[in-house]
């Protein structure tokens, strides 16, 4: 698997939030915890916001917005992705984990831990 994986996202124009069923073995508090930060994100920035795993297995957060949308604030998405980098560090350091062990299928190694 040499490309990148979407694991979830929402969209403030469409009012809507996709999540990947090939993510579906997580336990549903995560998958509720994903769709909840995906949501307040667009509701507070605007724009489009996705989770998104890189060809490297590292999890990537990354918003933009439409280019007519002049509400839309660049600089205040990027400190609200650092924000939500830094407050759920460790969550996506486990979603990474189970990227690379369950949906990848490479070897479990402890000193990820």
């Amino acid at each position: 698997m040499s490309e990148r994986v979407v694991l979830c996202g929402a969209n403030a124009y469409e009012k809507k939030y996709y999540f990947n069923r090939l993510f579906e073995k997580l336990p549903d508090s995560i998958k509720d915890e994903l769709h909840i930060i995906c949501v307040l994100f667009t509701e507070e920035a605007g724009g489009v916001f996705t989770m998104v795993f890189e060809e490297d297995g590292t999890l990537s957060l990354e918003t933009e917005a439409a280019e007519e949308d002049i509400l839309y604030d660049e600089i205040g998405s990027a400190l609200l992705v650092k924000e939500v980098q830094r407050r759920r560090q460790e969550l996506f350091e486990s979603l990474t984990l189970f990227y690379k062990v369950v949906v990848r299928k490479e070897p479990f190694d402890e000193g990820e831990l």
